[in-house]
Order: structure tokens, then sequence, then C-alpha cells
């Protein structure tokens, strides 16, 4: 049977009109490559919402049982790309897109203070160096909904569905002519696009594993 990989990206939230993931996740889903051609990809893209993380990924994954899961987030003030090695049990008090907060300043109550993905770190940072785009591996994925996901999806995997699960993070990308001042993005959506192929292809090939 062909493995099965979910990509995921969020939609826009306060402070970011434009979230590169979504159009991301949406390129991806229409990739064609040998290294991907005989694997399942499932793509969805969820609204920058604690109850949309809550009800939408516990369905897709009982709906597709993915043997990976591939998440993609935006970190506003990130110049490169990161590799997420793990979940902080701890939340901040910024509403969501639906002006939501969560109740409580951790996750879940009584658990650790963090948690590791089930992810090919070192692999998918080899794969997107090859991209030529910048990366680096991260511990602190935040304590915004791109940190809540990784928990949620970490918790799936100890369930062994999926046996995969790697979050990137992106960092914001320019939109029509490059700019050449300092401090403004340097990558184009292009860039994430050819990236995102490279670890897409990489978590199928471990999930073949």
């Amino acid at each position: 049977m062909p493995v099965t990989v979910l990509v995921t990206g969020f939609g826009p939230f306060p402070g970011a009109p434009f979230n590169p993931t979504g159009p991301l996740v949406t390129r991806l889903a229409h990739l064609r490559r040998p290294a991907i051609a005989d694997a399942k990809i499932i793509t969805h893209i969820f609204p920058t919402s604690y109850t949309a993380v809550d009800e939408q990924l516990p369905k897709l994954i009982a709906k597709h049982k993915p043997d990976a899961l591939l998440m993609f987030g935006l970190a506003t003030r990130a110049k490169t790309l990161r590799v997420e090695s793990r979940a902080r049990n701890s939340v901040a008090l910024i509403p969501d897109v639906t002006g939501t907060t969560t109740r409580h300043i951790v996750i879940r109550m009584g658990a650790p203070a963090s948690c590791s993905l089930p992810s090919p770190t070192q692999k998918l940072l080899g794969v997107l160096r090859g991209a030529q785009v910048p990366v680096r591996p991260s511990r602190d994925a935040g304590r915004y909904l791109c940190n809540y996901l990784c928990w949620q999806a970490a918790e799936a995997a100890r369930k062994k569905r999926p046996r995969l699960a790697a979050f990137v993070h992106v960092p914001q990308v320019w939109r029509g002519a490059k700019p050449k001042e300092r401090g403004k993005a340097q990558l184009s959506l292009d860039d994430l696009v050819r990236a995102g192929s490279r670890a897409m292809a990489a978590m199928v090939a471990e999930a073949r594993r």
C-alpha cells in the first residue's frame, strides 16, 4: 500500500493578514515529482484557531490514517526556516483568528513541560539546505497555534498514527518585486515551494522505511 502523508498549513491570523503557508500547501497539493509518485498526499489548511485544531486534526487522522504528518507554520519574526523538534506545554494568552484565547496557560494539565516530535529532523535539515534556503534546527515552537498543533500532533503520534510528525516554521515572504532593503523578507513563495517539496519527499521516504 502507498504511504499517506498529511501536509498542513495555516490561514491568516492577527498580525499576519497574509500567511504564506496557506498558498504553500495549496501548491504542494498539485506538485508532481517522481519521489512522491506512489504516495498519497493529503493537504489541509487550518483556520488559525484552537477550536479548528482540536476538531479538525483528529478527524483528518481518523479519515486518512496518515503515516506521516508534515506541518508548516509562519514565524513572523523569523529570518530562516526552522525545523522544530519539540512542543512546549504552554500557551500564550493571545487571541486566535476568532478572538478566542485558551482558558489555561498550559495545553495539558499535569503533563510534562515539553514533548518531542517524532520527526526526522536531521534529514529535513539536510534536504532543506539542499534547496538553498536558510534553515536551522529549533527546540522552541513558541506558545501560539503552531506550538499547539505540534503538541496535538505529538500526542497523536504516541498512539502510532501518524508514526512521524514534523513541523517547519517559515518566515514571511516577499510578493512582487524582490526588496533590497535590509530587514525585509528575503525569500519568495517559490523558494518555500521548492523547500517544501523536498521536505515532503523526505517525509515520504522516511514513512516508507
